[in-house]
């Protein structure tokens, strides 16, 4: 939701309000504990305001949503990588009502989150697939940010229906229902993406920034499979990006001349140049269309045979052919 880079902010879809961390103002006590899988390291950094109930049940969050990550690469995106969780001092009906990527050596998540959530409703919140999301790129942190937060809006939905949290229909909903708020919000009429995008912090439009960024992933993850028939996928593509750069820090534009280098296509340079000069957040539609996903008064429909239907399928899934 926020991306940091040292100091850089990119923007929230949330209001702070009275939601205030609870170590606020004075040094926070934390316990660590390391998650450890494949030679690669996760420092989880529990505050102690914490009961040792409610820790075990942060413990056990953040291990399932780790564990959803390897699926994409089958490892994590990091060799050594941090989170840190901190109660916030109101309840909220949202378990995790704030959280944050510090781009760093090495990156950091950081969440607040209600001080007696269960594991299930921390499992059912948007928010963790979302920020663990930001780290699948080498992003450097400023510039862009509809790309990374497009990401992030992307895999948020694809994690949640390969774990089992959603369904495949409730997945394309989600993302159709996201794809309606983007449309909807005229914040920056009249702008471009790349203006929209750049003062997002300052004006707003969050959803069309967030939105526009989803489409483009959804429009190479589909274009890719369609392409290749299957064999080339977003996942493998964003896979050879970590496995050449993941300890750098990349522009976005550096970002997209390496995935056309890597994958050997000409797709995402060419979507990103559609896009940054977009002046509204593209229709989902066509592409839902090509994915035997109907749309009848707003709900999502899906087919149970055809090639866009077994393309969708494996989209979801997380497999290629």
């Amino acid at each position: 939701m926020r991306e940091y880079s040292r100091l850089w902010f990119c923007g929230a879809l949330f209001v702070i309000g009275l939601l205030i961390p609870l170590t606020q103002g004075h040094a926070e006590e934390t316990t660590r504990q390391d998650l450890v899988r494949d030679g690669r390291v996760l420092e989880l950094h529990i505050s102690s305001e914490y009961t040792e109930s409610m820790r075990q049940n942060l413990v056990a969050w953040i291990d399932f949503i780790a564990t959803a990550m390897r699926e994409v690469y089958g490892h994590w995106p990091r060799q050594r990588w941090q989170v840190s969780v901190a109660p916030v001092s109101a309840g909220a009906s949202d378990p995790i009502p704030w959280a944050q990527v510090h781009r760093g050596q090495p990156d950091r998540v950081e969440f607040f989150t209600a001080a007696n959530a269960s594991v299930e409703q921390l499992m059912h919140a948007w928010t963790g697939y979302h920020e663990f999301a930001h780290l699948l790129i080498p992003y450097k942190g400023s510039g862009d940010a509809w790309f990374s937060e497009g990401l992030a809006s992307y895999y948020q939905n694809l994690l949640q229906a390969r774990t089992g949290i959603i369904s495949e229909q409730q997945m394309w909903q989600k993302l159709y229902d996201g794809s309606q708020r983007g449309i909807a919000d005229t914040t920056a009429t009249g702008q471009t993406l790349t203006t929209a995008s750049n003062k997002m912090r300052q004006q707003g439009g969050f959803m069309r920034v967030y939105w526009s960024g989803a489409w483009y992933f959804l429009a190479a993850d589909t274009r890719l499979r369609q392409q290749s028939r299957g064999k080339l996928t977003l996942d493998l593509a964003l896979k050879k990006l970590n496995e050449c750069c993941a300890n750098a820090r990349l522009s976005v534009p550096e970002i997209v001349a390496k995935l056309d280098q890597l994958n050997r296509v000409l797709l995402f340079q060419s979507l990103y140049d559609d896009l940054v000069g977009s002046m509204k957040t593209p229709s989902f539609e066509p592409i839902y269309s090509s994915l035997g996903i109907n749309l009848v008064d707003g709900r999502v429909t899906l087919q149970d045979t055809g090639p866009g239907a077994r393309l969708r399928q494996q989209i979801a899934a997380g497999k290629a052919l």
